[in-house]
């Protein structure tokens, strides 16, 4: 229930606000707004700061989640995040992006969450799992701290202080970033998106960390990501029988749903299709690119820009730099994502 309610805020949030990593980068390089990347950095700031407060309260053991596991590979983490922000731009945003769209009625949505389920399934248990598996054995390395609160307990800083010391460095630094640009300032609505989105961060931790823990039937730790859980969520769809709802599916199903009520409501909600074969071929492309991506990288613009960033842990701020990486070289550069031209048939 907790899942539902964190995905139903974020679908409403998501839809109202335009709330994307992609779409904030563009607005940020390509048209000079920078209104939503900050409300992205909000967002950033506050779920660092909020999630570290419940570890350092013991509410929630961040150590159990899968962004703080002491081996990890590099090369992996990084390349995932390049093929997850490259997709992202092909598919013109993230799966969370295409979730709230697809609520509006935007069925080139349907096809990208489709698409990105099925090519997840397949990095994660599929065909492409043993070539992964493989690289990531080759590549892996166990690193003698995971994150950052562990890197200063090394050097003598321990317990709360490791974590709060950190946390507020950085989500000073986004927070400040987010309210230093003025046309920021004066978009209240973007302003209680990052706010909103950066908490339901944190909401999530306690969910799963403090709401669903039990020592004979323990859920996994974990908060707002999507790659898997779409997955996970179309598998369910499919195969429900003897399966159970977890906090990612109900997540997804919320965001669904918050989306879907907010666009009636707001009259928002239109069906919207592809412009032509090569629309469809691009996004079905960026789909697919997202969900290996995701996979590899253990989690996308959400599940590593925010909740894993939340964790402090080092292999995340490795998942986000590829991510920008690939953002950027969608973006900018000679590997620029062009335009479509709308073809004749289409355009009638």
């Amino acid at each position: 229930m907790a899942g539902l309610m964190v995905g139903l805020i974020y679908g409403v949030v998501g839809l109202l606000s335009g709330f994307c990593m992609m779409s904030s980068l563009r607005g940020w390089w390509a048209d000079g707004d920078g209104r939503l990347v900050r409300t992205y950095a909000l967002a950033m700031g506050v779920a660092v700061v909020a999630t570290q407060v419940l570890a350092a309260n013991a509410v929630v053991d961040l150590g159990r989640s899968i962004y703080l596991q002491p081996t990890f590979s590099v090369p992996m983490m990084l390349l995932g995040g390049v093929l997850f922000g490259y997709g992202m731009v092909l598919a013109n945003g993230c799966g969370s992006r295409a979730l709230v769209l697809l609520g509006r009625g935007n069925l080139r949505s349907f096809v990208v969450v489709t698409v990105l389920a099925i090519a997840a399934e397949m990095t994660l248990k599929g065909l492409i799992a043993p070539l992964r598996i493989a690289l990531m054995q080759a590549s892996q390395t166990t690193a003698m701290a995971a994150s950052l609160p562990v890197l200063l307990s090394t050097g003598g800083l321990h317990g709360a202080p490791a974590r709060l010391l950190p946390a507020l460095a950085l989500g000073s630094v986004l927070i400040v970033f987010a309210f230093a640009h003025a046309p920021f300032r004066r978009a209240p609505g973007q302003m209680l998106a990052g706010l909103v989105v950066g908490l339901l961060i944190a909401a999530g931790w306690f969910a799963t960390g403090y709401l669903g823990a039990d020592d004979f039937n323990p859920v996994p730790v974990a908060s707002l990501t999507f790659v898997a859980p779409i997955a996970d969520g179309l598998q369910y769809v499919m195969l429900s029988t003897g399966s159970t709802v977890n906090f990612g599916i109900a997540t997804v199903a919320g965001v669904l749903a918050g989306s879907l009520v907010t666009a009636l409501v707001t009259r928002r909600f239109k069906l919207e299709g592809f412009h032509s074969p090569n629309h469809m071929l691009r996004s079905v492309g960026g789909a697919a690119l997202m969900g290996i991506g995701g996979v590899m990288a253990l989690g996308c613009s959400v599940g590593q820009g925010l909740t894993g960033l939340s964790t402090l842990a080092l292999p995340s701020f490795v998942a986000i730099t590829g991510i920008f990486i690939g953002t950027a070289a969608g973006l900018r550069g000679a590997l620029r994502v062009r335009p479509l031209k709308m073809e004749p048939e289409a355009a009638r």
